[in-house]
């Protein structure tokens, strides 16, 4: 959320955009229970840039919750 937050966007944006970084991902899943988080979560396109800061605590992040990243 941190981090997110740092970068004016939501955990989900934030989410959207690390997997969109990589150019082996063409698309993703988004899941919206309205058209306005729909709306809100495509804007993620728009910071698609990473740090490398910023990559090193998201993927400390994952690994500390037991997730592969």
């Amino acid at each position: 959320g941190e981090i997110a937050a740092a970068r004016g966007q939501t955990v989900a944006q934030l989410a959207l955009a690390w997997a969109l970084r990589d150019p082996r991902i063409t698309s993703v899943l988004v899941g919206a229970s309205s058209p306005e988080q729909l709306e809100a979560n495509v804007t993620c396109v728009d910071r698609l840039d990473f740090t490398d800061g910023e990559l090193a605590a998201i993927e400390q992040a994952a690994k500390d919750a037991g997730i592969d990243a």
